[in-house]
């Protein structure tokens, strides 16, 4: 069996940008240090629910993906991996996501379905509407929200997680219309929808950086409200120059913009949350 092959597939890496704010929710709903127990539950929920994402993603995608080509060389287009495996991979990841949900408590289980509902939605939305964007960002934002609910298992007192959350919603959309100008031209051949389909590069980068500014207003509140130190304004004033260097090379490498730099941005958020106390 090629592991190479099937980990490429589910792009268990993008965790890197859900993973720190998953687990910054975790931290900002405990008054104690979390238990091993629930911290390890958390990890094993978060990557299940990555790899049901991106596989349910790339099964929706599969003939776009195929016409497309920066993508017709993925795993199921290029039939390294067939649509039938994928389905199976898919029907794993989400039992090991239910059952993990389970096992963290059964509010975490009830409420479980509704990131899988919106993962599975998302794909089909550039298909109707220039606002798909947000779909991805609704997806990540229920990250936060998962991480404060394993510790909490309530919706009392849901402000500090809901600022995070919203944070996310749209740092994560901005993000995601830069990553989308590198399918510009298909898109618009092909009638997909999209920011830079509709306005154009030049100003879907402008309202990329509009929505960086709107989360950086909600991270800035959470801040004020709740992690107001002075180590975690150091960590609160480098999202702010990460965000400027993202838009900066925004056109010039958006593989350094869209992941790298954003992977950053996840862990830096994480470390204000937790040096909130310090």
């Amino acid at each position: 069996m090629d592991i190479k092959k099937y980990l490429n597939f589910i792009k268990v890496e993008h965790t890197l940008f859900s993973l720190p704010l998953i687990y910054a929710g975790v931290f900002l709903a405990s008054e104690n240090f979390p238990s091993i127990r629930l911290l390890v539950l958390v990890l094993v929920a978060a990557i299940f629910a990555r790899i049901s994402a991106m596989t349910a993603n790339r099964i929706i995608d599969a003939e776009i993906d195929r016409r497309n080509p920066r993508t017709k060389m993925r795993e199921i287009p290029s039939g390294k991996i067939s649509h039938l495996k994928a389905i199976i991979i898919l029907i794993i990841s989400l039992l090991g996501y239910f059952v993990t949900a389970f096992l963290i408590s059964e509010f975490c289980f009830y409420l479980s379905p509704i990131p899988i509902i919106i993962f599975i939605i998302y794909p089909y939305m550039k298909r109707f509407t220039h606002f798909a964007h947000f779909g991805v960002g609704l997806g990540l934002s229920m990250g936060p929200l998962g991480g404060w609910f394993a510790v909490k298992n309530s919706f009392e007192n849901i402000l500090p997680g809901a600022l995070l959350s919203l944070f996310t919603l749209f740092w994560a959309t901005s993000f995601d219309i830069i990553y989308s100008t590198l399918d510009e031209e298909f898109d618009r051949a092909n009638n997909l929808n999209s920011f830079p389909v509709k306005f154009g590069k030049k100003k879907a980068l402008l309202y990329s950086i509009l929505l960086h500014i709107i989360s950086y207003v909600f991270l800035v509140i959470l801040f004020f409200y709740y992690t107001r130190n002075v180590i975690s304004l150091i960590f609160l004033l480098s999202v702010g120059i990460l965000y400027y260097f993202e838009h900066k090379y925004a056109e010039k490498d958006v593989e350094l913009s869209f992941f790298k730099l954003n992977a950053v941005v996840s862990f830096v958020v994480f470390l204000m949350i937790i040096t909130r106390g310090i």
